[in-house]
């Protein structure tokens, strides 16, 4: 099947079209499964983020990095498509880094809203990128929701992703004006655990990332929720000659490999 230069190709979703009808299978990808959240505190914004990410029901890693970075002064935590999030916010953090460089002033985080948005709302949805974006700017702490389909909300704190519902408890539960830095990171820390402890999708560490107008702080594996369970007491030795060796086949080394030495023509 012929596609229109001038569209979006048709021949992949022809291909998973086929495969789904004869096989019963679907191209798979990498989910970052997720509890994301932020909150707004006294003199900043703080960003919280599990580290699991998944390959349907399979653990595709353990320790991935969930807060993006922005601008210096703002990050960002993705949910959705691992590749997604990950190339979307790259590619906003660039073109952000070419208006400092244009302007010679510090990027603001509703530039770097409405650039997300945009781009999301262009593809209607099939870009899987839910967004918690957060930064400090001359207007203040900012934080700012975006949808895969380019909605946005402006928000005092939120979650998204698969383990949303339990951390938004524990928000609604503890949230409240003016709290410290200390409050706020507890408080992201507890939701977070929520999520993971109540949602399959997520797992294993907390990452947290302070934003403030002197700078950000980002404490990454700042508690370990799900470590080892065992550790080995004694070192397993293996001695030689555990596994039957069933064929040897020696290669020589360069050094004992004959070399034909020809000397250069300068004659001419």
């Amino acid at each position: 099947m012929e596609s229109d230069s001038k569209a979006f190709g048709t021949e992949l979703m022809v291909r998973n079209e086929l495969l789904l009808k004869k096989a019963g299978l679907a191209p798979g990808f990498t989910k970052t499964g997720t509890t994301i959240v932020g909150l707004i505190y006294k003199d900043g914004v703080v960003l919280g983020a599990d580290t699991r990410s998944t390959a349907g029901t399979t653990v595709a890693d353990k320790n991935c990095e969930k807060i993006h970075y922005i601008a210096p002064n703002i990050y960002c935590c993705g949910a959705g498509t691992a590749a997604d999030t990950e190339n979307v916010t790259g590619m906003i953090s660039s073109q952000l880094e070419l208006h400092r460089y244009a302007t010679g002033k510090q990027s603001r985080v509703n530039s770097a809203m409405t650039l997300l948005k945009s781009h999301l709302f262009r593809y209607q949805g099939y870009i899987s990128a839910a967004l918690v974006l957060g930064g400090v700017d001359c207007k203040g702490p900012q934080l700012f929701t975006i949808y895969p389909h380019g909605s946005t909300d402006s928000l005092p704190y939120c979650t998204m992703g698969s383990g949303s519902l339990n951390a938004m408890a524990v928000f609604e539960a503890g949230y409240k004006d003016g709290m410290t830095r200390e409050e706020g990171i507890d408080l992201v820390t507890r939701a977070i655990r929520s999520g993971v402890y109540n949602d399959l999708g997520s797992g294993s560490n907390v990452d947290v990332c302070v934003i403030t107008k002197d700078g950000v702080e980002y404490l990454r594996n700042h508690e370990f929720l799900q470590g080892k369970t065992y550790s080995r007491q004694h070192e397993k030795v293996i001695p030689p000659g555990t596994t039957t060796v069933l064929r040897q086949r020696e290669y020589p080394s360069l050094s004992q490999l004959p070399i034909d030495v020809q000397a250069m023509d300068v004659s001419s």
